[in-house]
């Protein structure tokens, strides 16, 4: 049985311990416990895995390129900006 009642009453330490523990910074014993609770507590396994979608989907998103041509629009508006912030 969770020992949680809903997200509520573990949603703030309880989900601080699940981010370290995606990022890999518990000790052992730390990770054996936070596995046990994912594995009993269906609220905490269902935000455990909407956080591993979320850095999924953020890890892609930062191996694309932008395309050339916006950099250029970026650095012309730049130097607009300059140029008038200047006169």
């Amino acid at each position: 049985m969770s020992d949680c009642q809903g997200l509520g009453d573990c949603a703030d330490e309880r989900m601080k311990r699940i981010y370290e523990y995606v990022d890999g910074v518990l000790s052992r014993e730390d990770v054996e416990e936070i596995q046990a609770h994912l594995e009993s507590c269906p609220e905490c396994a269902k935000e455990y895995s909407l956080e591993c979608l979320i850095r999924t989907v953020v890890k892609r998103s930062c191996r694309e390129a932008a395309p050339e041509t916006l950099k250029e629009r970026i650095l012309a508006r730049i130097s607009h900006a300059e140029t008038a912030s200047a006169v």
